[in-house]
């Protein structure tokens, strides 16, 4: 067979490593990131904004790297997102906009980049009639209403992904990421497994997609059932062996499971490939794929295509929340600081999640989509054992003296009593609102 490629960056084992190792960072060195998605809606009947309608989000983005300085990111021509150093605006397969800043020493700096994003924007969304919305769902458009934007990857990706709510997850979703250091391989297996065992708890916590296509779905993260729902192969929970405090499990095990999924695609000369799961990575990196070989760029983008709640890469990315709002975006990276920058705070959550095995973990994982915090794990009920968490990452906090405690208020007005936002959302919507998707989007923006 020709080999159609000849690159030196081999995506060998120890190439691979090299990129974890790449990311370790002394405690004083380690930041925190964040990667917000928010929805955009119209401002008259609250359907989702589209890529090339007249004051869409095409013209949002050109008009805003105007005003403020951005360069284009595009995809044969079309505008799909803008980049000023280290920051970047990118928008989402049914175009939701993600703000992805440089990471920051402390959250109040990550407010602050945020806050004078949205002071920027906003009249140019006042102008062109948007509303970005901070939650977890699209409110009144379903996929099926919801064009993707012309970018190469999400068409493919659409075609391939094969759960029945893939769609939607791609379409109409927000989400939260929270991004974390390491300084060595220990201490990123450690907050790795903490971070994985801990996601179904902050899940519930901060569920906020109870209400979509106009009507309440019965779920009160509907947006984390429809990860449940996209793609079994590529959003798996965590290894038992992760699970398993006493095993040897490194960045080889985590590569070795990336390298198990099927894969999507490559891309040759900025043009994708299409492979649609006929081989994993490891087979490509065996026996090749039609004549290519396998490079280190296929295997970052290929992990890039593995969507577990809590992804390794040269730092921690942490991806189960539905977008929040009302400060709690901020609590989100609150609570993973108190607790994964503290050795302390690090012993007691282990302990507190000693308590249960994998099984429950699992089963509880499956439950909170429906009931959030209404739930229990093994014999305990969630809600306890989320407040037990705050307590960590806010003794936590304090203890660090930089005043981040702050940031859990909003989150602590609910936790304690077994609420989630989507709780308030829905006793809310069947009472004083009767139904009003307008009531709702005034809510969200207060």
């Amino acid at each position: 067979m020709e080999i159609k490629d000849k690159y030196e960056d081999k995506a060998n084992i120890k190439n691979i490593l090299a990129i974890f190792e790449d990311g370790f960072k002394s405690g004083e060195a380690q930041k925190v990131g964040i990667e917000f998605e928010r929805i955009p809606i119209s401002s008259k009947d609250f359907k989702m904004v589209g890529y090339a309608q007249e004051n869409g989000m095409y013209d949002l983005l050109r008009t805003f790297a105007k005003l403020d300085g951005w360069e284009y990111i595009t995809d044969d021509y079309n505008i799909i997102g803008l980049k000023k150093g280290e920051d970047f605006i990118s928008l989402e397969p049914g175009c939701q906009i993600e703000l992805s800043f440089g990471p920051e020493k402390n959250i109040f700096d990550i407010k602050t980049k945020i806050d004078g994003f949205n002071k920027k924007i906003n009249p140019i969304l006042r102008k062109y009639e948007i509303n970005l919305l901070e939650y977890g769902v699209s409110p009144v458009s379903t996929y099926k209403h919801i064009n993707l934007i012309p970018k190469k990857r999400y068409h493919i990706m659409a075609d391939y992904l094969w759960g029945i709510l893939s769609d939607v997850m791609m379409r109409e979703t927000a989400g939260i990421q929270a991004c974390y250091d390491f300084s060595s391989e220990e201490d990123a297996i450690r907050k790795f497994r903490i971070a994985n065992i801990i996601s179904p708890f902050m899940t519930a916590m901060f569920a906020n997609s109870p209400i979509r296509g106009g009507v309440d779905t019965g779920y009160k993260t509907f947006r984390g059932l429809s990860w449940l729902n996209t793609d079994n192969e590529r959003c798996e929970f965590m290894s038992k062996k992760l699970f398993d405090k006493k095993s040897d499990y490194g960045f080889k095990d985590y590569v070795e499971e990336v390298m198990q999924t099927p894969m999507i695609f490559i891309v040759r000369d900025e043009k994708p490939i299409k492979i649609l799961g006929k081989i994993n990575f490891e087979q490509f990196v065996k026996y090749g794929f039609e004549g290519y070989t396998a490079t280190l760029d296929d295997f970052k983008l290929h992990a890039n295509l593995y969507f577990p709640e809590v992804r390794l890469k040269d730092f921690i990315e942490i991806r189960n929340h539905d977008c929040a709002n009302h400060g709690m975006q901020y609590s989100i990276l609150a609570i993973y600081k108190g607790l994964l920058y503290n050795p302390k705070a690090l012993d007691s959550i282990e302990n507190l999640m000693s308590k249960f095995t994998y099984n429950n973990i699992m089963e509880f994982r499956y439950n909170v989509p429906k009931n959030a915090l209404n739930n229990k794990v093994s014999n305990y009920f969630a809600k306890d054992i989320a407040k037990e968490i705050l307590n960590i990452a806010q003794n936590s906090l304090k203890e660090n003296g930089e005043g981040e405690e702050c940031f859990l208020e909003p989150i602590l007005e609910l936790t304690p009593y077994g609420l989630s936002p989507a709780d308030l959302i829905m006793s809310n919507w069947n009472g004083n609102w009767n139904k009003d998707v307008s009531k709702l989007v005034r809510y969200l923006n207060s």
